[in-house]
């Protein structure tokens, strides 16, 4: 199986790289190769390729500047997707494609199912929940992975920023009313990984997939300054982490209150479901 994988050097495409290494001839590519904002360019990478699946974990990510650069945003995280399943159904490739906790609003009380109808805040939310839509609608072989909060021991993260901020400064006055799961990069390759690898047969180069939406979080719940918390402790560093309200840290693009994913889906379809947050994170950075 050759396998086209996207954002090689971002924190998701990292690990991928390495953990579906056993499953298949990798190509990984990066902007400078594949540049998601040209659709020209795109096409002529996959054209080349030729991939019998095409691994999307690329995207523009920058919660608070997408707000300002929307056109950017929709190109990279809401064109380039459907762009991708639109070559891939020409070569009879699958697909398996990335998204996130923000398609939600977070004013639901209980975990988000992929039955749950999106009504995403920001526009970020938006440019991803138009990729699902996108690669659901080129009618492929696919799997869209809703993973939240992630974090990894490279690229830009919120663990790496609370890391060097706790090395800075004495307190940290961080948001405590909103809920999610922190899930490290590591655990959604290898997830996805295991998932694949249900997939294949020997006998076919092309995944059969079981298409469709799944969610793919850490288990537990906590908020930033949870997470934060949790961060201190285990690099034993001495700052004071408190509690504020997200009415007191204005940014310019809103947050949902409450993402948490339910990936009760994921465990019954394929058997597969990730540790504790905490547990990930004490992993992560030792």
């Amino acid at each position: 199986m050759k396998i086209l994988l996207t954002g090689k050097n971002g924190q998701v495409g990292w690990e991928l790289q390495r953990a579906l290494g056993p499953l298949g001839q990798v190509v990984a590519v990066d902007r400078q190769v594949l540049d998601l904002g040209n659709p020209d360019s795109i096409r002529a990478v996959i054209r080349e390729v030729r991939p019998d699946l095409i691994v999307n974990p690329a995207a523009y990510t920058a919660v608070d500047k997408a707000e300002s650069e929307p056109e950017l945003a929709m190109a990279v995280n809401g064109i380039a997707p459907g762009i991708m399943a639109e070559e891939a159904k020409k070569l009879g490739a699958a697909m398996i494609h990335y998204s996130t906790d923000y398609v939600f609003d977070g004013r639901k009380t209980s975990p988000y199912t992929e039955e749950d109808i999106p009504s995403p805040l920001n526009v970020y939310g938006k440019t991803k929940l138009a990729g699902e839509q996108a690669v659901q609608a080129a009618g492929i072989p696919h799997l869209i992975l809703r993973t939240s909060w992630v974090y990894g021991a490279r690229g830009k993260n919120f663990l790496l920023t609370i890391l060097r901020l706790a090395k800075e400064r004495e307190e940290l006055k961080i948001v405590a009313d909103q809920i999610g799961a922190p899930t490290w990069s590591r655990m959604i390759a290898e997830a996805t990984a295991q998932i694949l690898a249900q997939s294949v047969s020997p006998l076919t180069p092309h995944p059969s997939l079981l298409t469709g939406v799944y969610n793919l979080t850490a288990a537990g719940r906590t908020s930033w300054c949870g997470f934060t918390q949790a961060i201190v402790e285990n690099a034993q560093a001495g700052t004071r982490v408190m509690p504020i309200p997200t009415s007191d840290y204005p940014l310019p693009a809103p947050r949902p209150l409450f993402s948490l994913l339910a990936s009760d889906k994921l465990a019954r379809t394929f058997g597969v479901a990730l540790p504790l947050w905490d547990e990930s994170l004490k992993l992560c950075m030792a």
